[in-house]
C-alpha cells in the first residue's frame, strides 16, 4: 500500500505530462536504469552496440517478450512507438524534446533490420542518445495502431484522447512487472502483477514476487504522515518536519528510515519572463511587472533577500544543503562556488541598493516603488500538496516584505499550477522544482531550452502550436541553448564538464530562477517488505522486482 499525491491525468505514457503516474510500474524501454549507480542495464533489449561513428545505435530484443494481455512484443512494436508515436509532429509528447539531436533540431531514422534487431541511425553523435531512447517506454502497435491512424472531428489522431483514466483497466496493455486492475478516483489505483512479465530470478521464478499494488490518493502530505503511522501505508518519503517524530517511533512502528543524501531535484522561485501575447492579444503577464521581472537587478535583490539558512534551519530541520546549481551535487558535471560559482548569501541590504540603483525607490512606510510609482507587489504560485514547498513561499514572502516587496499566495493543486505554467503561461512568479540530471547533465534541458516543452520561465510554443506573438528569447537564453547543443555532441566528460560549467555559471549571473533548499532524500519503509535497496537516484522501488513481503 502506496501513497500518492494526486490523480493520474491519463493512462497514456506517451501524452501524459504530470510527474504523478503509474507509469514506471505498467512500462519498460529496451534498457534500464540502475536505480543505485545510474548504469544502463539490459531491458527489454538484452544487447546494445554503437557503431564506431557513435551514429548507429542496434539493439537486440530478448527473444520471446510478451504484452500484459498475452501477445508477443516485437522489433515491430518498437518501430511503432518511435515512428508512430514518439517522432509524430501530430502527437504531443515530452519525449520529443530528449530525441531532438543537435543545432538542426533533427530526429534520429529507425529501422527493422530484422524479426530481433532495431538500428537507430543518428544525423551527428548525440552523447545522451543510448540512455534516452533505451529508458522511453515501448508501446503495444496491435492495441494503439487504429487510434494513432483514425481522426476525430479536429483532424485530431483519437490517439490523443486514447486510453485516459475512464478507460477499461482492462483494455491497458503493459509489458512492464504490472498491469492496471482497477481505478477509482479520488481514491486509488489498483495495479496487479503482469503474469507475462519477462523476469526471472536466478532459479526460474518468475518476477515480480509482490502479487499486488495499491496506490492510494492522497493529496495532504499530512494525511500520508497519518496514514503511515496507523499502518496503513507501507511506505512513505520523510519530510524533514516529519523525520523526529517517525525516528523515534521506527522501532515500535516496525519500519526502516533509509537516507539516500541530498534529493537529485533543484528547488527553485523564478519569475514568469514572458513578453507574449495569448490569442486575444493580452500580453500573459502585466506589462508593469513584466518589466520588474525582466530587470537582472531585480532578480539579483531577490535572490539576496532570500535566507536560504533559515530555511535550512527552520523548514528543513537542517536535514538538507542549500542549493547553487541547476546541476544535482551528486552529478560530476556538478560547478561548486569553490570552482568558482556566482552565490547569493543573504544580504537585504546588498538586495537594497540593487534596487536603489536599478531606480527602485522608497516610499514613507518602507515600501518599494517602480520608476513610475507603482507598488511592487505580484502574486506568488505555489502547489498545495508540498508542506515544504508552501512553508517555503510562506517565509520568502517574509523576507522579501524586509525590502519592501509584497508577495501575495496563490497555493492551488498541482494539475492547476501545471496548467498555468505550461498552458495559459498567467502567473508571475513560481516556487517549484524540477530534476536535476544527474548521470546525464541533458536532462534538464527541456526547462532550459528555449524551445523545450517545460521552459517554464519564458514558455514558448508547446509541440503543434503555432508561433506567439511578442515571445522573445534573450541573448543568454541562446547561449544556453548552444551550449546544451555542444554539450550533446561532445563524447569526452572532461570537455562536457566544461560545457555544462558555463552553462551553471550562466544560469547564476542571469538568474532566470534562484535555487533555494534540497531536503536530504529519507524514506521510511516497512520491514516487512525484503530487499529494499534505496537511493535518491532510484527511490524505494526501483527494484520492485526483486521485492517481497516477508510471511510474518
Amino acid at each position: 500500500m502506496l501513497a500518492t499525491p494526486s490523480d493520474p491525468a491519463t493512462f497514456n505514457a506517451i501524452v501524459n505530462t504530470s510527474p504523478f503516474g503509474v507509469f514506471g510500474y505498467l512500462y519498460e524501454g529496451l534498457l534500464s536504469e540502475n536505480g543505485m549507480t545510474g548504469e544502463l542495464e539490459p531491458g527489454l533489449a538484452e544487447s546494445w552496440d554503437i557503431s564506431s561513428d557513435r551514429q548507429q545505435i542496434t539493439f537486440t530484443l530478448r527473444d520471446g517478450v510478451k504484452w500484459s494481455d498475452g501477445a508477443p512484443l516485437t522489433v515491430d512494436d518498437v518501430i511503432f512507438t518511435y515512428q508512430q508515436l514518439y517522432l509524430n509532429p501530430k502527437i504531443p509528447t515530452v519525449s520529443r524534446d530528449f530525441l531532438q539531436i543537435g543545432s538542426t533540431g533533427k530526429y534520429p531514422s529507425v529501422r527493422k533490420l530484422d524479426q530481433r534487431r532495431v538500428e537507430f541511425t543518428l544525423p551527428e553523435p548525440f552523447a545522451p542518445f543510448v540512455r534516452y531512447a533505451g529508458t522511453l517506454a515501448i508501446l503495444p502497435a496491435h492495441a494503439l495502431k487504429e487510434s494513432v491512424q483514425a481522426t476525430d472531428g479536429n483532424g485530431n489522431p483519437q490517439f490523443l484522447a486514447t486510453w485516459g483514466t475512464d478507460t477499461n483497466p482492462q483494455d491497458i496493455v503493459s509489458n512492464g512487472p504490472y498491469r492496471l486492475q482497477k481505478y477509482t478516483p479520488a481514491e486509488r489505483v489498483i495495479l496487479q502483477r503482469n503474469p507475462y512479465y519477462w523476469r526471472a530470478d536466478a532459479q526460474g521464478n518468475p518476477q515480480p514476487y509482490i502479487q499486488r499494488i495499491v496506490l492510494q490518493v492522497i493529496p495532504s502530505s499530512d494525511n500520508q504522515l497519518l496514514r503511515f503511522r496507523s499502518g496503513e501505508l507501507d511506505s512513505l518519503r520523510v519530510n524533514p518536519e516529519a523525520f523526529g517524530l517517525l525516528k523515534r517511533e521506527e522501532k515500535r512502528g516496525k519500519y526502516t528510515i533509509y537516507n539516500g543524501g541530498p534529493m537529485p531535484s533543484i528547488r527553485f522561485v523564478g519569475f514568469n519572463l514572458n513578453k507574449a501575447r495569448n490569442a486575444q492579444g493580452k500580453p500573459f503577464v502585466d506589462p508593469v511587472k513584466s518589466r520588474w521581472f525582466n530587470t537582472l537587478a531585480f532578480r539579483q535583490a531577490v535572490a539576496y533577500a532570500i535566507d536560504r539558512e533559515r530555511m535550512k534551519t527552520n523548514i528543513y530541520r537542517g536535514l538538507g544543503e542549500v542549493q547553487h546549481s541547476p546541476i544535482a551535487v551528486q552529478s560530476p558535471y556538478y560547478l561548486s562556488p569553490e570552482e568558482g560559482l556566482k552565490v547569493y548569501n543573504y544580504q537585504p541590504q546588498k538586495a537594497k541598493q540593487l534596487l536603489l540603483d536599478a531606480g527602485f525607490r522608497y516610499n514613507s512606510q518602507n515600501q518599494l516603488l517602480d520608476w513610475d510609482g507603482n507598488r511592487v507587489r505580484f502574486t506568488m504560485l505555489v502547489k498545495s500538496d508540498d508542506k515544504s514547498r508552501v512553508d517555503a513561499a510562506i517565509q520568502i514572502k517574509q523576507d522579501l516584505s524586509q525590502i519592501g516587496i509584497e508577495a501575495d499566495l496563490q497555493v492551488l493543486s498541482f494539475n492547476l499550477v501545471l496548467r498555468k505554467l505550461l498552458s495559459t503561461r498567467d502567473w508571475e512568479c513560481y516556487v517549484g522544482a524540477f530534476g536535476a540530471g544527474v548521470n546525464e547533465p541533458h536532462n534538464v534541458f527541456v526547462f532550459w531550452y528555449s524551445g523545450g516543452s517545460f521552459h517554464q520561465f519564458n514558455q514558448g510554443p508547446q509541440p503543434g502550436q503555432p508561433p506567439l506573438a511578442g515571445w522573445e528569447v534573450s541573448d543568454w537564453e541562446q547561449e544556453i541553448d548552444r551550449l546544451f547543443n555542444a554539450g550533446i555532441k561532445e563524447l569526452d566528460q572532461s570537455k562536457r564538464k566544461v560545457i555544462y560549467g558555463q552553462f551553471q555559471e550562466i544560469v547564476a549571473e542571469e538568474l532566470p530562477v534562484f535555487f533555494l533548499v534540497n531536503s536530504l532524500d529519507f524514506q521510511a519503509v516497512r520491514d516487512r517488505i525484503e530487499n529494499i535497496k534505496f537511493s535518491s537516484l532510484g527511490g524505494p522501488l526501483w527494484n520492485i522486482d526483486e521485492l517481497r513481503i516477508a510471511e510474518n
